[in-house]
Formats: structure tokens, C-alpha cells, sequence
């Protein structure tokens, strides 16, 4: 099968562009001495998007992210409005609603819909964006749809949970391109200030080639919901949907889906196998592991280790770490660049605090920036477009997750020819007819035979 398009040294675009809110230009100068010496254009950020005719946007997914990406797009600059929601589940839509009340705006109740089918009544309630943020599974559907409409989109990552979602979704990001829409996918590090301006330094050659690194995002539990007895066995994984595999991917794709994305950003390129490991030990609904280790190896040999986790009382790392031949960029509370001994040679200014010290939590908000660049997009007449690069990235936590269930070493060829599709055939309240099972690796124990 050939792969929708994408080049694996192509899906960058122009290697010095960064998001839509500037351009690195990075060149290396040699002084007097031989040595060289970094320089790079800086990058002109706007805090808020220009003014301009009044944008209207639907949110399609109403829980927490849904009403946080809501209020982070109101935030994002004059003539923005929130007109439409759609949801499963009325109370959740509710809640948003009221949300967006406090932010100053009502949504008219005939904007208000509810269902499976509220996504494309909310496309086609007179919006100029769609926001989705509904759980990843109906995510390659709703994307779809939107760029069918003709439609700008914010769309939460991941943008699938397996490779036939994964496959569309690049299908879907061509034809976005071609339409000349602008589509932002909650990879948010990607406009996050420290980490383009570490991403200007590597491109400049400040740690020399990337010959391999670590991404981590260990981190505790994050939630899950008992079973209600009013509640169908539909409504219940939906509402319970982070500990369900055919509904997020599994925390390797929901979660650490980010990290992987900085791996592939910064290398421009991806993986082409895995071999993983993981396991249940503390998860207490749903069908998911709640660890995963993977060996990424990349076309040219380089590898990455990367590693996932959400059990409380661990020892907990949300991190990067890109080794070069000279040096190393690190991505911990602060972004900075060393040499290989280790030596400090650079890290991002941070905004100062009131007590007059270098503070992260004074950087503008990487979730309020990307839809700054969104809306900037659109008012400039700037097409930008995330979802293919996001969709790869979705690919390759999709395949280090298969390779840890299988324990098997997978190939990004077996992911772009899999005719895995999770979920069931049909969606209605009721029992979802798919298997439940956690995964086991391996072959299971099979003691020797009696000795006669």
C-alpha cells in the first residue's frame, strides 16, 4: 500500500517553518577562530490573533477538554464566538454550556445537540471552525466530516486509535491541503515558546546531529469511572473511555502521543519499527496496560527509548531528552542545551516572575497559543495544517502499543497495510459486542511432558 502521499523526510513541510505564528531561519557562521557560531532569527510571536470579521465555532465533545479548548479559543483574540455544541450525553453538554455562559457567551439552545449524530449537526450549524474533542476513536469520522464541510479545525490529539483511522486521517489531511483549510491538532508543544526556540538551536547545529534520546511521560493515574447500573454498557466505556483501548488508543497513544511527537518533530522523520513491552498491574476498569517500554529504531539506525506509565506512588518523569554527536537538548521544568561535558550552552529566557526570577509559569500558555496561531491562520489567509504531521506521530504510538501487546517486533510497512480497526460495528446504547480482554504478550507456560 503506498502511504497516502507522505514522504518520511517530507512531513515537516519546509524544515525551518514553526507553527503559524513566526519562521526560524537558522544558519551557522564560522568566526575567526573555526568555531561556529549559532544564529537564529527570532521568532515573531503574537499573544493574541488580529482582529477581524467574527469567526463562529462549534465544539463537538464536551467534556473537560472540550470546554477547556472552548475557553482557549475565546481567549484568542477579538470576534470569536463558541455557537454550536454537540455531545453524547446531555449533562456533559450542559456543563460546557454553562462554561461558556461565564465567558460571557450563550449558545442558543436550537444549537445544542445531542447524540451520535450531533457532530454533523454542529458542522452544519453556520460555524467557520469545528472544535473536536471527543474521545480519539471517532475522531478520523468527525475529521472526515468537517473537511468535507469545508470546515477550519481544531482537533485534540490523538487523531486516531488505529492504523485504518490512522490511514484516513492522512487521506483526510491531503484534501484539507488542498482546500486550503487550517487545521490545528493539540500537539501544543509545537507552540510552545521554549521548545521552538530549542527546536531553532537544534536545527542550527547547536548539539550537531541527533543520533538518538529518551521520551518519557510517567505520571500517575488519571481517572476512571465505575459502572452505574442505569448506565448501558455503551455509556459506560464512553463515559470511562480513557481506560478503554478501542476508545483512546491506550495511554501510549492518548497520553504519550506528545512526547512522541517532539521525537519525530525534531528528528524530521519517524520510526520504522518497535520493540516493546508493558503490562497491567494497578488499572482497575477497562482493558488497557498501565505501562509501556519501547525500543524506536529510525530508518537510519538511530534509536529511541521511550517510556509511559500511569500508576501512583512511582517515581513520576514527563520529559525529552535528544542526544547529539556534540551536545544534548533537555526538556525537563526548564528547556536548555548542553555540550558533552555536560556544560550549559543554552536555555530558553524565561519571562521574569514578580520577585524578579526566570519563571516557566509566566510563559504565554502553549493551549491559549495554538489557537492564537489557528485564528491567525485564518485572518492572514495563511493555511496551516498539523493533522498529517499528528497523524504520524499517532502511527507510531499505534505501533510501539501493538508491538508491546504482541511482543513482536512491528514495522511501520505492517502499520500502513493493517486492516486493524477497533470498536464496534455499529454504535447504539446497549452491549458493545467487541472483545474485552487485556492483551498478553508471548506464549503462555507449558510445562514439560511426564517422563514415562
Amino acid at each position: 500500500m503506498k502511504k497516502a502521499g507522505i514522504s518520511r523526510r517530507n512531513f515537516l513541510g519546509k524544515a525551518a517553518t514553526v507553527g503559524a505564528a513566526g519562521v526560524v531561519v537558522p544558519s551557522i557562521l564560522t568566526g575567526c577562530s573555526g568555531e561556529p557560531k549559532i544564529k537564529v532569527s527570532p521568532v515573531t510571536w503574537l499573544d493574541q490573533a488580529p482582529d477581524g470579521p467574527v469567526l463562529k465555532a462549534g465544539v463537538v465533545g464536551c467534556g473537560g477538554r472540550g470546554k477547556g479548548a472552548a475557553v482557549n479559543f475565546l481567549k484568542a483574540g477579538p470576534n470569536l464566538q463558541i455557537v454550536a455544541l454537540g455531545d453524547t450525553f446531555k449533562d456533559r453538554l450542559d456543563d460546557c454550556r454553562a462554561t461558556i455562559a461565564k465567558n460571557g457567551q450563550e449558545v442558543p439552545e436550537e444549537n445544542c445537540f445531542v447524540g451520535f449524530d450531533a457532530y454533523q449537526k454542529v458542522i452544519d450549524a453556520g460555524v467557520d471552525i469545528v472544535i473536536l474533542a471527543t474521545p480519539p476513536y471517532f475522531r478520523p469520522e468527525h475529521l472526515e466530516a468537517a473537511v468535507n464541510a469545508r470546515k477550519h479545525v481544531f482537533a485534540e490529539k490523538p487523531v486516531c486509535v488505529d492504523p485504518v483511522g490512522a490511514r484516513k486521517v492522512m487521506a483526510t489531511a491531503l484534501k484539507a491541503k488542498e482546500l486550503g483549510l487550517s487545521i490545528v491538532t493539540g500537539t501544543q508543544r509545537r507552540h510552545q515558546r521554549d521548545y521552538v526556540g530549542a527546536y531553532q538551536q537544534v536545527q542550527a547545529g547547536r548539539i550537531g546531529d541527533i543520533v538518538g534520546g529518551n521520551v518519557y511521560w510517567n505520571g500517575g493515574k488519571l481517572w476512571h469511572r465505575d459502572n452505574n447500573p442505569s448506565w448501558t454498557e455503551m455509556e459506560w466505556m464512553i463515559r470511562d473511555w480513557v481506560n478503554w483501548t478501542w476508545l483512546s488508543g491506550d495511554h501510549i497513544v492518548e497520553q504519550h502521543v506528545h512526547n512522541l511527537d517532539i521525537m519525530n518533530w525534531f528528528t524530521g522523520s519517524h520510526p520504522v519499527k518497535a520493540v516493546g513491552m508493558g503490562s497491567r498491574q494497578r488499572r482497575v476498569t477497562g482493558d488497557q496496560f498501565d505501562n509501556f517500554s519501547i525500543d524506536f529504531v529510525f530508518e537510519d539506525g538511530r534509536h529511541f527509548h521511550s517510556m509511559c506509565r500511569q500508576i501512583n506512588g512511582c517515581t513520576n518523569s514527563v520529559s525529552e531528552r535528544l542526544q547529539g554527536s556534540k551536545g544534548a537538548a533537555y526538556f525537563l521544568d526548564r528547556v536548555f542545551i548542553t555540550d558533552l561535558e555536560g556544560l550549559e550552552l543554552w536555555q530558553y529566557e524565561y519571562p521574569l516572575n514578580d520577585e524578579g526570577k526566570p519563571a516557566r509559569g509566566k510563559m504565554k500558555s502553549a493551549y491559549d497559543q495554538e489557537h492564537v496561531d489557528l485564528v491567525t491562520a485564518i485572518r492572514t489567509n495563511q493555511p496551516f495544517n498539523e493533522l498529517e504531521n499528528t497523524a504520524i506521530s499517532t502511527m507510531t504510538a499505534i505501533m510501539g502499543r501493538i508491538s508491546a501487546y504482541t511482543g513482536k517486533e512491528t514495522t511501520w510497512e505492517q502499520m500502513m497495510n493493517s486492516d486493524l480497526k477497533l470498536g464496534p460495528t455499529t454504535l447504539a446504547f446497549g452491549p458493545v459486542d467487541i472483545p474485552k480482554e487485556v492483551p498478553v504478550a508471548g506464549d503462555a507456560y507449558v510445562p514439560p511432558a511426564p517422563r514415562k
